[in-house]
């Protein structure tokens, strides 16, 4: 799927095997500070073969191929109720471009076409101004704030964006 944002085209892949180096990459301490800092080798092993098997992450690539990011979407139980949530990340060089606007309105696209639940969620920290700006900018809304368990064992504070996806 091909998306445009302020002029960048970028596409989003199904994740392989061969992103494991990207997830390293993404795996980064400015990529990592607002979801509790890096993780171990093991770790990053252990989402890569999540990644794989969910079937709904994908890479960011740049029309000339090169990866940039990631962006997904899973079921969550939230609330008593099943909805999606999403996930993303673009390498810092790439940031401020509006690629992550493009990938993340990709993901919007394929789980609108779904039509299997009615809310895509996001959850990024309160002091992550770039994420929770780009909820707003793509039509979430803002419920308000909740404690999120992320990483495991760890609580964090989150800003709860829900996108209505029956919405025109």
């Amino acid at each position: 799927m091909v998306e445009r944002a302020r002029g960048v085209r970028v596409e989003i892949e199904p994740w392989g095997d061969g992103d494991l180096q990207l997830l390293r990459r993404l795996n980064a301490p400015e990529m990592t500070e607002h979801v509790g800092g890096p993780e171990s080798e093991e770790q990053v092993l252990a989402r890569h073969e999540r990644y794989l098997r969910i079937g709904g992450m994908f890479r960011v690539v740049l029309p000339e191929g090169e990866p940039v990011g990631g962006v997904g979407y899973w079921e969550r139980t939230w609330r008593g109720e099943t909805v999606y949530e999403t996930g993303w990340g673009v390498l810092p060089p790439f940031q401020r471009r509006g690629i992550a606007a493009a990938a993340v309105t990709a993901v919007v696209e394929r789980v609108k076409a779904e039509r299997k639940h009615r809310y895509l969620h996001a959850f990024p920290s309160v002091g992550n101004p770039p994420s929770n700006a780009l909820c707003r900018k793509l039509g979430f809304s803002l419920l308000g704030e909740c404690d999120f368990e992320y990483p495991p064992g760890s609580t964090m504070r989150c800003n709860d964006w829900r996108l209505d996806l029956a919405a025109g």
